[in-house]
């Protein structure tokens, strides 16, 4: 089984563009756990473009009562953001490469330059009580410093699976992802992913043994707005259970 994690962000967004309160994003995260979800992502940028710093306070307070929902936060580990992270204590924190200015989450960490520094992080992290996770691409090079890291968990990024989906290149690439799971899983690390996957490549995807958890977020706010939010939601948690 692999949990899924809904990511909030494109509620977020469209609550923005209008300067009010709606639509509501810890109602709609009570939505989702209603419909059985596992988990709950967010993803608070600097430009608050989303996410705002008070959306995190009030779902970290909402879960509370949800003992069985995990809230995981994802961001660049700015000052700030470890802040935020201590005061909310989520279930888990995911470290992600994020310019200020990007638009969106588009490669892993590159652990030779950046390892040091979050070595140091992720103990900081812990400290707090919260399971650590680290955005990387699929190279077992990477996994193989992430072990060194201590890291708990880490979070492949997937857009390379999801761009690749029914080409020539679809079974290369998958094998990366497979190659890298297994590696991770030989370290004693947790295997998350996210970015891009959706109804039709999830299921190839979930191929690859012991993917924890998936974090869905743009494309399955898409498909809500296509299907309805009750089979969408189904439809998910049918593949992930199966």
């Amino acid at each position: 089984m692999t949990n899924l994690s809904v990511n909030l962000n494109k509620i977020a967004l469209l609550r923005n563009s209008r300067g009010r309160n709606f639509p509501n994003v810890v109602d709609f995260a009570g939505k989702f756990c209603d419909l059985g979800v596992q988990g709950i992502t967010i993803h608070p940028r600097q430009d608050e473009r989303h996410i705002k710093v008070q959306d995190a306070f009030d779902l970290a307070d909402f879960l509370t009562n949800k003992p069985k929902i995990e809230l995981n936060i994802e961001g660049y580990p700015s000052e700030d953001f470890i802040k935020l992270i201590e005061a909310t204590k989520p279930d888990q924190c995911t470290l992600v490469p994020d310019d200020a200015n990007q638009l969106t989450s588009d490669h892993g960490w590159d652990l030779n330059i950046y390892g040091q520094e979050l070595t140091e992080i992720l103990i900081q992290i812990k400290q707090f009580g919260v399971r650590t996770s680290i955005f990387l691409d699929p190279d077992t090079t990477q996994i193989d410093l992430a072990a060194k890291l201590g890291v708990d968990r880490v979070e492949l990024y997937t857009e390379l699976f999801a761009s690749s989906f029914k080409t020539d290149k679809q079974d290369f690439v998958f094998n990366q992802y497979k190659a890298a799971a297994a590696q991770a899983n030989l370290h004693g690390i947790g295997v998350n992913a996210g970015h891009d996957l959706d109804l039709n490549n999830l299921p190839w995807f979930l191929k690859i043994e012991g993917i924890l958890e998936v974090s869905i977020g743009h494309v399955l706010t898409t498909e809500c707005i296509e299907y309805g939010i009750k089979e969408v939601v189904h439809r998910y948690l049918t593949i992930c259970n199966s």
